[in-house]
C-alpha cells in the first residue's frame, strides 16, 4: 500500500541575499575550542583535486556517521555520499560530528570563533532564534521560491522556522514524543496499555511486581526528564503562553501538581536513571532491561537500527492523560557568511528529496515533510502506531524547553525539573523558583 501523507494532518502537527560568488574553501573542517570528542567524519571518498575549482563547505551534526547504527544518521551519511558524488568536481562537503550532548557547546564555539559550519542541524524555536538574531542563519525564502518549497506538505511544517515572516531553517522531518513499550513484558505481567494517569501507574505497578523495571529514562540528559515534566505540565494544564506574558504564574498550583507526579511516577525509574545518558537508557529498552521507554519517535530508527529483532515486541501508545502530543523536527539552518551558498542549498535540498524522504519513512521510521510516496508495508511497524498516535490527538505543542521565551528558560526549566527529581528541590520550591526565574529575566 502506498501512503502519502496529508497536508492537512500535517498542518496541525506542526502548526535575500547571500554572497553571491563561491570562493574555494579549506578542506579541513574548523576545529572547535574543545575537540577532544569532535569528529571529522569520512563518510564519502575526497572529491577529485580539479585545480581550485571544488568548492568546499562542511555540515555540522549530533552523531558519528562512521561508528553509528541509528537508521536515521545512517540515512544522513547516504546523503552526504550521494551530494559528494553527484557533484564531484564542483562540490564537496565534510561532515563535522560529535554527540548529543556536546553538540550545541561545540557549535557555539565554531561560532564564536567565526567558523560557523556552513550546513548545521538546528531544533527550532529558541534554539533557532539563537543563530537567527545574531545574524548566524541565513534566511532562505529566496531559494525555496524556485519551488523546492511546494514539495513540502504544507506551509504549515515552517511554523517554528518563521521569523519575522521569513524562513530560517528547512526541517528534515516529524517526530512525536510517545511511549514505546515491550508488548510482551506488558502481556506477562498483566499490565494493559494505560489510557490515563492511574491507568499508567497501575501498568508500571505490575510490572514491578512481575520483576520487570518499568520505565527506562535518562535525567543525565535533562531534555529527557524535561519531556516528561512537560506532559504532565500540559495534563494540568499550563498554559506556557499566559506565564510569559505575565497573566498567569508559574505559582498557580499546576506546576507544582505535574512535579509532584514527576516524583510519584521516577519510583518506577531505573535505579541508574539520574547518571544514565539518552543512548544507556534507550539501549536499556532494546536490549530488554526495562517494559517502558518515554522517547520522541526518532528512537525508532536507533531501536531497530541496534537490534532489528526487537520490531516485533515494540508497541507505542500516547503519553497518557493528555489530548495533544508533543510534535518536533530535526532542521538545517545555513550559515549566513557561507562562501558558497549554492552548494550549501544543493546540500539541503538533497535532504528534502525524494529519496531522502522515502528513507525517512521507509527505513528510519520519521514522518516525513515533503509529499513524497512511501510504502507502509515497508516502513518499520512502529511508524504506522506514531502515525496513529498523530491521528487520534487533538493537536500537537513542542517541548517545553523549547517553547520558553528563551533556550536560557528552557534550561532552567529542564534543571528544576532534575533537581526535583533528584529530591534536592521540591515540586513547590521548583514552581517559585521558576517564577522568579521569569520575573527577572522573561517579562
Amino acid at each position: 500500500m502506498k501512503r502519502k501523507l496529508l497536508a492537512t494532518l500535517l498542518s496541525v502537527a506542526m502548526a535575500t541575499t547571500l554572497l553571491a560568488g563561491c570562493g574555494s574553501g579549506s578542506t579541513e573542517a574548523p576545529a572547535a575550542a574543545d575537540s577532544s570528542s569532535e569528529t571529522t567524519d569520512t563518510a564519502s571518498t575526497e572529491a577529485p583535486a580539479a585545480d581550485g575549482e571544488v568548492q568546499e563547505i562542511t555540515w555540522m551534526f549530533w552523531d558519528d556517521l562512521n561508528a553509528t547504527e541509528d537508521l536515521i544518521s545512517k540515512g544522513y551519511a547516504d546523503v552526504i555520499d550521494r551530494f559528494n558524488t553527484e557533484y564531484a568536481g564542483q562540490y564537496h562537503v565534510t561532515p563535522i560530528t560529535t554527540n548529543l550532548e556536546e553538540y550545541y557547546p561545540k557549535l557555539n564555539a565554531l561560532v564564536a570563533s567565526g567558523d560557523v559550519p556552513d550546513v548545521f542541524i538546528v531544533s527550532p524555536g529558541p534554539n533557532l532564534t539563537d543563530y537567527v538574531e545574531p545574524g548566524v542563519a541565513a534566511p532562505l525564502d529566496s531559494y525555496l521560491a524556485d519551488g523546492w518549497k511546494d514539495t513540502f506538505t504544507s506551509d504549515a511544517v515552517f511554523s517554528q522556522q518563521t521569523y519575522d515572516g521569513q524562513i530560517y531553517a528547512v526541517p528534515l522531518n516529524i517526530a512525536a514524543a510517545c511511549c514505546f513499550y515491550n508488548t510482551e513484558m506488558f502481556e506477562a505481567a498483566g499490565a494493559k496499555v494505560p489510557t490515563n494517569w492511574s491507568e499508567m501507574l497501575d501498568a508500571c505497578e505490575k510490572l514491578q511486581a512481575a520483576g520487570y523495571t518499568p520505565i527506562t529514562i535518562s535525567a543525565g540528559t535533562a531534555w529527557c526528564l524535561s519531556m516528561v515534566a512537560g506532559y504532565l505540565c500540559e495534563s494540568k494544564g499550563v498554559d506556557l503562553a499566559a506565564i510569559a506574558d505575565g497573566s498567569d504564574t508559574w505559582e498557580n498550583g499546576k506546576l507544582e501538581a505535574a512535579a509532584t507526579d514527576l516524583v510519584e511516577l521516577s519510583k518506577y525509574f531505573q535505579k541508574t536513571a539520574a547518571g544514565d545518558t539518552n543512548d544507556v537508557a534507550t539501549a536499556n529498552f532494546y536490549n530488554e532491561e526495562a517494559a517502558i521507554l518515554i522517547q520522541g519517535s526518532w528512537a525508532i530508527g536507533q531501536i531497530n537500527g541496534e537490534n532489528p529483532d526487537f520490531e516485533s515486541k515494540c508497541g507505542v501508545f500516547q503519553f497518557p492523560g493528555v489530548e495533544r502530543v508533543i510534535a518536533k523536527s530535526d532542521s538545517l539552518a545555513m550559515s549566513s557568511t557561507s562562501k558558497c551558498p549554492e552548494a550549501c542549498v544543493a546540500l539541503m535540498k538533497m535532504f528534502t528529496d525524494d529519496t531522502a524522504q522515502k528513507y525517512t519513512a521507509e527505513v528510519g521510521g520519521k514522518i516525513p515533510v515533503t509529499n513524497v510516496e512511501y510504502d507502509a508495508n515497508v516502513a518499520p511497524a512502529q511508524l504506522a502506531y506514531v502515525m496513529d498516535v498523530f491521528s487520534n490527538a487533538k493537536g500537537t505543542f513542542g517541548f517545553y524547553n523549547e517553547s520558553m521565551p528563551s533556550t536560557e528558560a528552557g534550561a532552567h526549566f529542564d534543571d528544576d525539573m532534575v533537581a526535583v527529581f533528584l529530591g534536592d528541590m521540591t515540586p513547590a520550591e521548583a514552581a517559585t523558583d521558576m517564577e522568579e526565574f521569569y520575573a527577572a529575566n522573561c517579562r
